[in-house]
């Protein structure tokens, strides 16, 4: 309470000062700057001035030198003829003071690329604004003039400039937006000049494509605009306002972390009437909660709208992780083993020996202790949905143990890092006996007729054999793995769903299964209710494709494509 009327008296001090200034400002504007004339040109006002002028009239910056016949300005320490001045589009007209007009060969003087000449800055009274003036053609076209060590043929983009060429060195001109670089030249020419393709009466008559260097010449000679501020003030400057605010270089980044508002403050004070900049200016010096407002928005909301988002994605990530670890936790009596994660590099010889790709992840073939083969596959990619994926595999393959299933010796659940240990079926899987061109793999009758004995002696165990009936989802050629003697065993449960033996249907809210094998009442229900008879369906599927040798363009183009992104996210 005692800092309010210390505030106060500190708020009356500020706006008599800005009062002073105002009437200051004032007299500055009542100043007698009248009109002049200036060679060709009348009715000459601020922001020009001549030298006679007195202090406060127009801008030091453009000051012409006038004459009877000429009107001339210097920027960037070259001299121009002053042709035109439009105080609508705030833009004046210059020619190149040293360019010979009689000359029927001149060359621009501008021996840089297409980037401006460096801006004149003006900085107006005390203020920390400054308004940028430079050479801003009315058009994005320029014509490039490039000196080659040798004569480009077949280009029709570069024209000849014969006057400019001898035996040894040939000079070109070619037409290109200013937004273009010059990193497209053929390799033995150079940069060395260009000229601005301004002027709406020439561009009316002229094309702007493979310009000759004769209607160059024309362009040179007619010159190009350039824009000055606008001494208008008003609400449309405060764009201009905060351009200029903008910083521009790593420093001035730095510093605008605390200045860039009081800058921007300062120059719209500047740029609207009076009562309203007195307002700007209390909200601006007067008033520290402003300012501490502003820091509070950079150092204190910023960082914690950044520290709330961090910590809500290592809160997903907790959920799946516990979620693995609470189903670890209740089948710690399951007979697979768990390994920690430097045991599977090691039983991998640090996934050396990679054995095959898909949506789930890699596999890798291993080696335990006892020489005993494995293959780890390593879950990652699309296996975050709460790890239901693992537990899937963990929970129905980790009970089974039958002839025609695949074992599974352990698993690894190590934060986000899981892998499953199944035992190494060296003969791959059935599809590649199948639908491979190159494999030379041929079957006896009897042998096909006991490998889908053995198939269907798996599903019917599945379905029969276990406590809880497992529909497996996604039976097809590439789920079926064989042995060294091409004994055929299940495998692949990330789809599969547990249900009671006593239930001759089961809810699904989600297709499961890969496209050319899945049953039709996983995509309509009008086709019947979803039951163990979708696995005897893919079964029979395969077992036609298997028999026909023939494979469906899906599966030549894409083995693992399936309807719900194998392995993703699905819920039921």
């Amino acid at each position: 309470m005692v800092m309010l009327p210390a505030l106060k008296a500190l708020t009356v001090l500020f706006v008599l000062a800005v009062l002073a200034a105002g009437q200051a400002e004032g007299r500055h504007h009542q100043l007698n700057c009248p009109s002049f004339s200036c060679g060709p040109l009348g009715n000459v006002s601020s922001p020009f001035r001549q030298a006679s002028d007195p202090p406060g009239c127009g801008y030091q910056s453009y000051e012409l030198v006038c004459s009877d016949t000429k009107a001339t300005i210097s920027i960037d320490n070259a001299t121009y003829y002053v042709s035109a001045i439009n105080y609508i589009i705030h833009t004046f007209w210059v020619i190149d003071a040293d360019l010979d007009l009689y000359n029927n060969c001149p060359l621009p003087r501008w021996k840089r690329n297409w980037r401006p000449v460096e801006p004149i800055r003006i900085i107006r009274r005390q203020w920390v604004h400054s308004k940028v003036v430079e050479l801003a053609p009315a058009t994005p076209y320029q014509a490039n003039f490039v000196n080659c060590s040798q004569e480009v043929k077949d280009n029709g983009m570069y024209m000849p400039v014969a006057c400019l060429s001898n035996s040894h060195s040939f000079v070109y001109v070619l037409t290109s937006l200013r937004s273009d670089s010059m990193e497209n030249l053929e390799p033995c020419c150079g940069f060395l000049a260009m000229t601005p393709l301004d002027g709406q009466e020439t561009r009316s008559t002229v094309p702007l494509e493979n310009v000759s260097y004769a209607d160059v010449v024309k362009f040179m000679k007619y010159g190009f605009s350039v824009g000055f501020p606008s001494k208008r003030r008003g609400y449309g400057n405060f764009k201009e306002c905060l351009m200029d605010s903008m910083p521009s270089s790593p420093k001035d980044w730095i510093l605008s972390i605390l200045m860039v508002d009081e800058i921007f403050l300062g120059c719209a004070i500047v740029e609207v009437p009076l009562p309203i900049g007195i307002c700007l200016y209390i909200i601006q010096v007067a008033s520290p909660f402003f300012k501490l407002f502003a820091a509070l928005c950079r150092f204190v909301l910023a960082p914690l709208v950044v520290l709330i988002f961090l910590t809500y994605k290592y809160w997903k990530t907790r959920i799946t992780i516990d979620a693995v670890e609470k189903f670890l936790l209740m089948q710690q009596m399951i007979s697979p083993s768990r390994y920690a994660y430097t045991d599977i590099v090691a039983v991998t010889s640090h996934f050396r020996n990679k054995l095959g790709q898909g949506g789930y992840g890699s596999v890798y073939e291993g080696v335990l202790p006892g020489d005993v083969h494995v293959a780890v596959k390593l879950l990652e990619g699309n296996s975050n949905c709460n790890g239901e994926d693992f537990i899937n595999e963990v929970s129905t393959i980790g009970r089974i143990h039958h002839v025609n299933v695949v074992h599974l010796v352990g698993f690894c659940s190590e934060e986000m890092r899981r892998a499953l240990v199944y035992e190494y079926m060296p003969a791959g899987s059935l599809d590649k006996y199948i639908f491979s061109p190159e494999s030379q793999k041929t079957f006896s009758w009897d042998k096909l007729n006991e490998i889908a004995l053995g198939i269907a002696r798996g599903i019917n165990y599945l379905h029969q054999g276990c406590e809880m009936q497992i529909i497996h989802f996604d039976i097809k050629p590439h789920n079926i793995l064989l042995n060294s003697n091409f004994v055929p065993k299940v495998a692949d449960f990330g789809l599969a769903k547990l249900y009671p033996r006593d239930k001759s249907f089961v809810p699904s809210r989600a297709l499961r299964g890969t496209i050319g094998y899945i049953a039709p009442e996983m995509i309509s229900r009008s086709f019947g209710l979803i039951s163990s008879k979708s696995d005897v369906y893919s079964f029979g599927i395969l077992r036609w494709r298997w028999l026909a040798k023939e494979a469906s363009p899906i599966q030549r183009q894409q083995t693992k494509a399936s309807l719900t992104t194998h392995h993703g996210c699905m819920t039921d």
